[in-house]
């Protein structure tokens, strides 16, 4: 077994990786007590059978598959629960499914009586590679994702790469855009991996080299004020392409795998990237309205006074921050969707 620490004082944990974690949650975590389990559609049922079976007092909360579950409403309706069901502070959340579900049974957790214990079990590779650590938990508000939230750390996390086998092809290259992103940023190694015609076949190396990235980012800055904004490659334009496009059928990895290429400050690197893509089976090409992503993008969590603070490289393992004007970015967007990932 893999076990990695994630260092944040008394917000420490442990982030576990094996094949079978699933099976044995129950000696993994304390479940003892009342534990809202919260799924979703997509997730197989069996999986959410299987660890309610190890709870002492199981209550399962199942929401529909996707983006629009990142809603107040759900949150709501989480809420209400726990509170008809009686949970109390020593009371448990466990997030079973991808980053939707974690990034919402984090924030019931992180609201339910100002905070009860949060474990979060990631069932898809997004999560399992990006998502499911690092302590972001929000829902979307008026068409901008995770506009509200908190950062709340788990209390341990199970990574099981087995229950990544029921995962169709795209729902696997989703999650590969996030470790695609990390190589890009701090990791040449595990980009020169995607470049393998069996990159996909190392799925526990692709899984851990990822983690621990995002381990060192999040323990140098818990919050996000200096280097935890390196994560974010990809997303000033992805987000705005996904609060645009996603619930009409781009997934959140596709979305950024599109913000990243235009962050590529050299020829040669997106070039290099492109190729990583298209080869895991991302896309670099997607029509767009750039007025539409533009506006979007403008309630980037990021954005103030009229800048924004992007995510450049030029070339694998040395990304940078920059802050530039909105309107670099409106214009950046309008060549784009005429020359670049625009089709």
């Amino acid at each position: 077994m893999e076990q990695l620490r994630m260092a944040l004082g008394e917000n420490s944990y442990d982030i576990l990786l094996e094949r079978g974690l699933l099976e044995r949650a129950g000696k993994l975590l304390d479940l003892d007590r009342r534990v809202l389990i919260v799924t979703d559609t997509g997730v197989p049922q069996r999986y959410a059978a299987l660890l309610a079976g190890q709870c002492a007092a199981p209550v399962t909360a199942r929401v529909e598959q996707g983006e629009g579950a990142k809603s107040f409403a759900v949150l709501e309706g989480l809420l209400k629960t726990m509170l008809a069901e009686n949970f109390s502070r020593s009371d448990c959340v466990v997030a079973l499914g991808g980053g939707v579900v974690g990034d919402l049974a984090g924030f019931a957790a992180a609201c339910y009586m100002r905070g009860v214990d949060f474990y979060n079990i990631p069932t898809t590779a997004l999560a399992q590679i990006d998502s499911s650590i690092g302590g972001k938990v929000a829902v979307n508000l008026g068409g901008v994702k995770n506009v509200a939230g908190a950062f709340y750390q788990p209390r341990r996390v199970l990574v099981d790469p087995a229950l990544l086998s029921t995962l169709p092809p795209r729902q696997l290259a989703n999650g590969m855009a996030e470790a695609i992103k990390a190589g890009v940023v701090g990791d040449e190694p595990l980009l020169a991996l995607f470049e393998q015609e069996d990159a996909q076949g190392r799925l526990e190396e692709i899984l851990l080299r990822s983690l621990r990235f995002k381990q060192r980012i999040v323990e140098q800055d818990e919050k996000e004020s200096g280097p935890r904004k390196l994560l974010n490659f990809g997303h000033t334009i992805g987000h705005g392409i996904e609060s645009v496009y996603g619930l009409g059928g781009l997934l959140h990895g596709e979305c950024v795998a599109l913000g990243m290429l235009p962050m590529c400050t050299s020829p040669a690197l997106r070039a290099r990237l492109e190729a990583v893509l298209r080869q895991n089976g991302l896309p670099t090409r997607a029509a767009f309205d750039p007025a539409a992503v533009f506006a979007g993008l403008c309630h980037d969590k990021k954005a103030a006074d009229g800048q924004v603070t992007i995510v450049t490289a030029d070339r694998a393992g040395a990304a940078r921050l920059e802050t530039v004007p909105l309107e670099r970015l409106r214009t950046l967007l309008e060549r784009e969707a005429k020359e670049g990932i625009g089709a």
